[in-house]
């Protein structure tokens, strides 16, 4: 497969919303206005194999021509192949920019966002969750930009809870909750993540083998 192969479809579609379209117009691959509208903001459409980092700054450069910017690519293969374009297609929205991707047997063109001002709907549970957990994590343990096992702060609460029942033995998870500072300490020793607790009685919780050998006394 080649660009060029993009080029007919494409043109065809943009032909048939009312455009006249011509290849290869200064750094555009694709320029189409529409007959008898003078003034209007005319469609660049850049055409490539695939998504990549050229493609966004080539799609980008081009919004300074025009808002109605589009890339073309070709249509995606497998589960695989979607989830990677469905991906691209959310970037693009956030960068203003247009997709259609192009079936090359079929010669068939699907848009599937338009350019437009991006403003991304914000997540209030997503939000809370992280200043939850900001202001649960205890100081800054770990290094940004980790890719390997990450210090929480449900994390460093167990470890208080275990720390606690080290020194005083057998408590009541109301007495760890207080002395260890753990408002959660009971749910945190009953739901046992990390294998550290066991339950000796009603409310009552010691320290497991596993939770002996990492307690710091």
């Amino acid at each position: 497969m080649k660009e060029t192969d993009l080029y007919p479809p494409v043109k065809a579609w943009l032909e048939a919303q009312g455009f006249e379209a011509k290849a290869e117009i200064g750094a555009a691959d694709v320029v189409a206005c529409r007959i008898g509208e003078d003034g209007e903001d005319p469609v660049v459409v850049e055409l490539k194999l695939g998504f990549s980092l050229t493609l966004l700054q080539q799609a980008v450069a081009r919004q300074r021509l025009t808002d109605a910017v589009y890339v073309a690519v070709p249509r995606w293969v497998g589960k695989a192949g979607w989830r990677r374009f469905k991906a691209n297609v959310g970037l693009c929205k956030r960068l203003g920019i247009g997709v259609m991707s192009v079936d090359i047997t079929k010669g068939t063109i699907q848009v599937h966002s338009d350019p437009a001002m991006y403003r991304p709907r914000k997540s209030k549970p997503r939000k809370a969750a992280l200043l939850k957990e900001f202001e649960r994590r205890n100081g800054d343990p770990n290094q940004g930009g980790t890719r390997g096992s990450v210090v929480t702060g449900y994390q460093q609460e167990a470890e208080r809870c275990a720390d606690y029942l080290a020194n005083h033995g057998a408590s009541r998870g109301a007495n760890v909750a207080k002395g260890a500072k753990v408002p959660l300490a009971t749910r945190i020793m009953y739901d046992n993540h990390y294998g550290w607790f066991e339950k000796q009685g009603r409310g009552i919780y010691a320290l497991s083998p596993a939770g002996m050998s990492r307690a710091k006394p």
